[in-house]
C-alpha cells in the first residue's frame, strides 16, 4: 500500500497538468500513488493522462468542481496521507520526501504544510507580508484570508473525512473553510522548506474567476459560528464577519444595490443576538454563550 496518495483535480488545462505530473513522478520519495481526477475536461486530458498508464490512476467524473474532484480522489486514495496538487501548480522533487519525514518524526501531527515560490506570467513575484504563512496556532490569523495552499499540504486520509473535506457548495474559498474549520482546534505547522511552485496569472485561475471572494469568506465564518464555538475564538469570528460584511455592504452601497446592503447587514443579527455580556451572578447566563432570544 502507499504511504501517501497524491492527488491532482484538472479541468481543460493540458498541457498544464502534463507539468504538475511530471513534477510528482520526478519526487525522490517513491512510496506515493498518483491520482488524477479529470473534472469533466473537454479537452485533450483524458487521452493524454491516459497515456502514463499506469504510473498515473485516472478518474474522470462530470463537471462538479475542484472540491468535489479532490474528495472524490481522497475517496479512492489507498495512502495513510494525502497530498493535493493543483493543476497549475508544481512540486520540487524533494517535497514529498521532506514532508514524510517531518510527519514521521512528529507522528502526533494531522497535517503540515510547507513554503512556495509564486510565479506571476513566469516572473517570480515576493508574496506580501499579510500573506506569510504562520505555523502551529494559525486561526486567528487566518481569518482574513487564506494561509494554506492546498498544494503545500500533506494529511492524514482519516482526519481529512473525519473534518469532513472540502465543502462542494462553494465554487470559490473552500480552501478557506476548510483551513479554518481545521485550525479552530488543531495546529497546522509549517515545514520551512520551499517545496512548492505557484504558478498564476492565466485566465481560468480559479481565485480570479469570481468577483466579491468575501462573499463566500462570510458563509464560511457563518459555519463556523454555528460550531458554538467558545468566548474568544467566537469574538474573533464575529470581528472578522463585521470587517467583510462592511466591505461587501460599502461595494453594495457604490453599486446602488439597496437590498443587498440590508442582506449583509441583516446576517450578523443572527449571531449577535445569540450573544450576552453579562457581569452579574446569573449563572444561567453567565455560564452559556449560545442562549435563546427569550432568556436574553
Amino acid at each position: 500500500m502507499p504511504f501517501v496518495s497524491v492527488i491532482i483535480p484538472t479541468y481543460n488545462r493540458w498541457p498544464m497538468v502534463h507539468d504538475a505530473i511530471e513534477s510528482v513522478l520526478a519526487q525522490t520519495f517513491r512510496n506515493f500513488e498518483l491520482i488524477v481526477v479529470n473534472d469533466g475536461s473537454t479537452d485533450d486530458t483524458e487521452r493524454c493522462v491516459a497515456a502514463y498508464g499506469s504510473r498515473v490512476r485516472l478518474i474522470s467524473q462530470s463537471r462538479k468542481g475542484v472540491s468535489a474532484a479532490r474528495n472524490h480522489g481522497v475517496r479512492i486514495a489507498r495512502g495513510e496521507y494525502v497530498a493535493f496538487l493543483d493543476s497549475d501548480d508544481l512540486w520540487l522533487p524533494k517535497k514529498l520526501e521532506i514532508q514524510t519525514a517531518f510527519l514521521h518524526e512528529c507522528p502526533e501531527i494531522e497535517l503540515c504544510q510547507t513554503e512556495e515560490i509564486w510565479l506571476r506570467n513566469g516572473i517570480r513575484v515576493n508574496p506580501k507580508r499579510k500573506h506569510r504563512k504562520p505555523s502551529g496556532d494559525i486561526f486567528l490569523a487566518s481569518l482574513e484570508l487564506c494561509l494554506v495552499s492546498p498544494s503545500a499540504v500533506m494529511i492524514k486520509k482519516n482526519f481529512f473525512e473525519a473534518i469532513g473535506g472540502f465543502d462542494e457548495s462553494l465554487p470559490v474559498c473552500e480552501d478557506y473553510d476548510l483551513w479554518l474549520r481545521i485550525a479552530v482546534a488543531h495546529a497546522v505547522p509549517l515545514v520551512p522548506s520551499t517545496l512548492v511552485i505557484k504558478r498564476g496569472g492565466h485566465p481560468d485561475q480559479l481565485s480570479h474567476s469570481m468577483w466579491g471572494m468575501d462573499r463566500y469568506r462570510v458563509l464560511a465564518l457563518q459555519k463556523l459560528l454555528r460550531l458554538g464555538l467558545t468566548s474568544e475564538k467566537r469574538q474573533w469570528v464575529l470581528q472578522a464577519l463585521r470587517r467583510k460584511i462592511g466591505v461587501l455592504s460599502e461595494g453594495a452601497r457604490k453599486r446602488g444595490k439597496a437590498d443587498e446592503v440590508v442582506q449583509y447587514e441583516g446576517i450578523l443579527s443572527e449571531f449577535l443576538q445569540e450573544t450576552v455580556n453579562v457581569g452579574g451572578t446569573d449563572s444561567k447566563l453567565r455560564e452559556r454563550e449560545r442562549i435563546a432570544r427569550a432568556d436574553a
